[in-house]
């Protein structure tokens, strides 16, 4: 039996996902660190929009839904603030996320919106062939950059923490506890949580980036250019340019969306009596 059978569909498995993807593990993690809360699953949620990333929630027991591209965290604003009771979680990715849903992910994280976004980010759109994303490395060949990449990438976590996010954290696939740990954080965190998690897309950035298409090199890959926040102090601009920051950037309180409405709500009752 499947370690995770209660809270994984087991029964859809074999995954239609491509060998060696990233998603399982990311949608595993989620899974984990909600286990180990211990939370009552009838009051989870998770939501995902269009992109590799969207089956995911078929595979998992919760109420959950595919929503539009790009609007999955619009959707899960409109849930959050419908029951604030229930554990919204969002597992997106970095073109769903970034690209044409970028404008509700500052917007929830300077909300303040208690909810915990999961951003699956491979750096390229790879569920339609591989294409430049926001996040795509500069100077990186895609299919729509033959001649590498011109453009800049977001840093997604100074981005939200710069909007108000009172939790953010970046980690790989190749830092599976240390992923856990901090979903299991921006959970229980009350306000806005994202958590990166950079992972191995060796059909796309593999093939067109890496040269490889084995999931085990792209992993070691990630495990060679990951460097902890603490260390990069220590470290040339230069040499830190095409590395990957990893750890915990934001861990602040500040007041959550939804409690600010329940007290609005209840003065206004008592201006009304």
């Amino acid at each position: 039996m499947h370690l995770l059978s209660n809270i994984i569909r087991t029964e859809r498995l074999p995954h239609e996902f491509c060998p060696g993807c990233a998603i399982g593990q990311v949608y595993h993690y989620a899974a984990k660190a909600v286990e180990e809360l211990g939370i009552n699953m009838d009051k989870v949620v998770f939501l995902s929009g269009i992109g590799c990333n969207s089956r995911g929630v078929g595979y998992v027991r919760f109420d959950s839904a595919t929503t539009l591209h790009g609007r999955a965290i619009a959707f899960a604003t409109g849930v959050k603030l419908a029951n604030p009771n229930l554990t919204v979680i969002v597992v997106t990715g970095d073109g769903d996320g970034a690209g044409i849903g970028g404008n509700h992910l500052i917007h929830a994280a300077r909300r303040n919106i208690d909810l915990t976004v999961i951003l699956y980010n491979n750096r390229v759109y790879a569920s339609t062939g591989g294409q430049l994303a926001p996040t795509t490395p500069y100077g990186m060949y895609t299919s729509t950059t033959p001649y590498g990449s011109l453009e800049e990438p977001f840093d997604l976590c100074s981005l939200v923490a710069a909007a108000g996010a009172v939790y953010v954290a970046r980690w790989t696939t190749a830092h599976p506890y240390k992923a856990i740990n901090s979903i299991k954080k921006g959970v229980l965190k009350k306000g806005f949580s994202f958590i990166e998690i950079i992972g191995q897309c060796p059909t796309y950035f593999g093939r067109y980036i890496l040269k490889t298409t084995d999931p085990v090199k792209c992993l070691k890959w990630l495990i060679e250019n990951s460097i902890m926040k603490e260390s990069t102090s220590k470290i040339p601009a230069e040499e830190l340019s095409n590395k990957i920051v990893v750890g915990e950037f934001v861990d602040k309180d500040r007041p959550e969306l939804t409690e600010q409405y329940r007290i609005l709500r209840e003065k206004l009752k008592l201006q009304l009596v």
